[in-house]
């Protein structure tokens, strides 16, 4: 539960109106607030007073808030607002093109870009000037050695980014490719550069020779290309990572000549859905928008372990053909039975030819295998790896390519 900062209430006199204006900043944020919340807001304030500081902040919280997820913006839209200004300025300047280092080094945390740009939204932001200095300064930078835009967004946190580089992320996942190499079959065909003698072909034509043998005819094994089968998790704690890398698999399943037979995608919350159909539109504005509205447990729950017999029960026959490799998104937060959970992934395991499981949790240095879901998980897996950023998306190729890659697996294997 996301605790009060510390308030100094403004005593202004406009209570009424700025809790309206924190309430568009709330929306503007992300958070679905309407005018009746703003009248029950003032309303509930108006009766509980300001006898002790941590209630206003759990008043405005329980008027505003309806969902789990919307708590951490709602707390950060909070901080910024009412609490401290400098705190504000500062965040103008994170989010203005300023030289790095005449502010000092902030670690941004998850949802607080998305809140500044909510309360900064229509404010143009302008280095300050020194009115008192004659002449301007000319100011030489040598960026040689210096990270490029794109450098540092491939590396930036989903959760942290801000609403324009969430946008301009998007637009780097819709040219990523992910090809995989063909599965070689037992079935063979007739080619005049095989390996492979083919004994009755020979013996054929030999019988139209009279019996005579003149050459041999050759033969070498087909080539086949799997399924890509998708599990992507869409509860609250995913929400921010599943809209990622939504748009980095319908680049997939559109791009011709990747390789693969045919792109699954299923998300999973408190429920099982196939939005396979939906990623073959065009558009991906469209195509998320549809299997957002089919997925009607988005931003809910979490029953990894129901959604994965659920899928085990009615598809794993359907699209696990042709040696599919499976992609587990999913941070493995899960308050179902582990022995049941474990039974499931062990049945998926055993249907693929490869599991990859792509965690934003293992973006920290000190991430364990500690939660119950995880560890039931963890040893049905053949790959297990990042997925928070860019980078770990592009490194996906690498995995599937590569059938002795483990990613981090041993090394948490190990903690277990």
């Amino acid at each position: 539960m996301s605790a009060y900062p510390p308030l100094d209430i403004p005593a202004d006199g406009k209570l009424a109106d700025n809790i309206t204006w924190f309430a568009r900043a709330l929306r503007a944020a992300g958070v679905p607030v309407g005018s009746g919340r703003v009248i029950d807001a003032t309303r509930a304030v108006e009766a509980v007073g300001f006898s002790r500081k941590p209630d206003f902040f759990y008043v405005l919280q329980a008027c505003f808030v309806s969902r789990p997820e919307h708590r951490l913006i709602f707390a950060q839209v909070f901080r910024l607002f009412w609490r401290d200004p400098r705190y504000l300025e500062h965040m103008i300047a994170a989010l203005s093109p300023m030289i790095r280092g005449v502010q000092e080094e902030h670690k941004a945390k998850p949802a607080e870009k998305r809140a500044a740009e909510a309360l900064l939204e229509g404010v143009t932001r302008e280095i300050p000037r020194n009115e008192e200095e004659g002449e301007e300064t000319e100011i030489e930078i040598d960026a040689s050695r210096t990270m490029s835009g794109e450098e540092r967004l491939r590396s930036l946190d989903f959760e942290l980014m801000s609403n324009a580089e969430m946008a301009a992320a998007k637009r780097m996942l819709a040219k990523l490719t992910l090809p995989v190499k063909p599965l070689v079959s037992r079935r063979t065909r007739l080619t005049r550069n095989g390996r492979l003698i083919d004994g009755p072909a020979t013996l054929r034509a030999a019988m139209r020779q009279g019996g005579e043998l003149q050459n041999f005819a050759l033969k070498t094994r087909r080539e086949r290309w799997p399924n890509l089968v998708t599990l992507c998790d869409i509860s609250g704690s995913m929400s921010q990572y599943s809209r990622a890398v939504l748009h980095f698999l319908h680049a997939v399943s559109n791009e011709k000549g990747a390789g693969w037979a045919k792109v699954h995608a299923f998300t999973f919350g408190t429920q099982l859905t196939n939005i396979t159909r939906h990623l073959a539109t065009r558009d991906v504005d469209a195509a998320l928008a549809a299997a957002g509205a089919q997925a009607q447990d988005w931003e809910g729950g979490t029953k990894i372990g129901t959604c994965l017999h659920q899928f085990n029960r009615d598809w794993s026959r359907r699209v696990m053909g042709n040696g599919a490799v499976v992609l587990l998104i999913t941070d493995g937060l899960d308050r179902d039975d582990p022995d049941a959970l474990a039974h499931e992934m062990r049945r998926l395991h055993l249907s693929a030819r490869k599991v990859i499981w792509l965690n934003p949790l293992l973006r920290w240095e000190e991430f364990a295998p500690k939660a119950r879901g995880i560890k039931a998980m963890l040893p049905h897996v053949d790959s297990f790896r990042a997925g928070h950023n860019i980078a770990a998306l592009e490194a996906l190729a690498e995995a599937i390519s590569r059938p002795d890659d483990v990613g981090e697996k041993a090394r948490l294997m190990a903690l277990l």
